[in-house]
């Protein structure tokens, strides 16, 4: 893991550039639009919205007694939005190294600062909408302090997966172009292979464990614990986010090694 770890050491002696850089990220998504920041809270807000409006107000549509949930929009929302933070996450990280080509080639930057930047920039936009949609479930559960506690360390352990993620697709991205692609149409149909449209239990109990191969499954389910339930995710839960983190690592590290010498030259 001595290639992982040179790159964490460099965010640390870098933190107050890579602070900076991730706030001006965020800035420059918006900059130069009348309505400025409103605009990146706009589409995902409208987004929680629509399914609450079509599925729980027009259509009324309820869910099997199996459900966390008895309405179809409170149950979406509560995995839905995270969804959204985790696609955004990591379609912006991908493409990450490609856009500062030009820079890393010109000054002697550790490639990381970029992808950190981006996910940074994307974890300043959707950490707080996530924190709004935990005021507006918390009711339910009466804020249960685990419930809490429980999101809270989901919000911060998905921004790992998004840099985990993000930072190996970035690498693969520069090597193969293709990857990009290929990862916009993954994230396409992954949705449909976790539990944020439908309850895991509805899936054909055959196939459940393919759900487990979506790495936002078991954040779903956490969230759902906490959001629906107002209860700490199960130990399942944690298991899964620890083995995909363990295996995410040991291919980061590898791919890092594998790349360093040629990384700029690609770019």
């Amino acid at each position: 893991m001595n290639f992982l770890l040179q790159d964490l050491q460099s965010l640390q002696r870098l933190r107050q550039l890579c602070w900076r850089m991730g706030v001006r990220e965020m800035q420059s998504r918006y900059a130069g639009t009348a309505a400025g920041v409103i605009w990146v809270y706009l589409p995902p807000l409208l987004t929680m919205a629509t399914y609450y409006l079509v599925f729980d107000i027009i259509f009324n549509m309820r869910l099997g007694d199996q459900a966390p949930a008895r309405t179809v929009g409170v149950y979406m929302i509560a995995g839905m939005l995270p969804w959204i933070a985790f696609a955004d996450a990591i379609s912006r990280g991908m493409g990450s190294l490609l856009e500062a080509g030009s820079a890393l080639q010109k000054n002697p930057l550790p490639p990381v600062l970029f992808l950190t930047r981006t996910v940074l920039a994307s974890g300043l936009i959707f950490g707080p909408l996530l924190l709004a949609v935990f005021l507006f479930y918390g009711p339910q559960h009466g804020f249960a302090p685990l419930a809490l506690l429980s999101f809270v360390l989901l919000l911060l352990l998905q921004a790992v997966l998004c840099w985990l993620v993000g930072y190996l697709l970035a690498l693969l991205a520069a090597a193969v172009r293709d990857t990009v692609q290929i990862t916009n149409f993954i994230l396409g149909i992954g949705i449909f292979l976790s539990p944020v449209l439908f309850p895991i239990a509805m899936f054909p109990q055959q196939w459940q464990w393919a759900l487990w191969l979506n790495p936002m499954t078991p954040f779903v389910l956490g969230y759902q614990s906490a959001l629906l339930e107002g209860a700490l995710a199960g130990t399942s839960v944690w298991l899964a986010i620890a083995v995909w983190f363990s295996l995410l690592a040991l291919v980061l590290n590898g791919a890092i090694g594998r790349t360093r010498e040629e990384l700029i030259d690609w770019l």
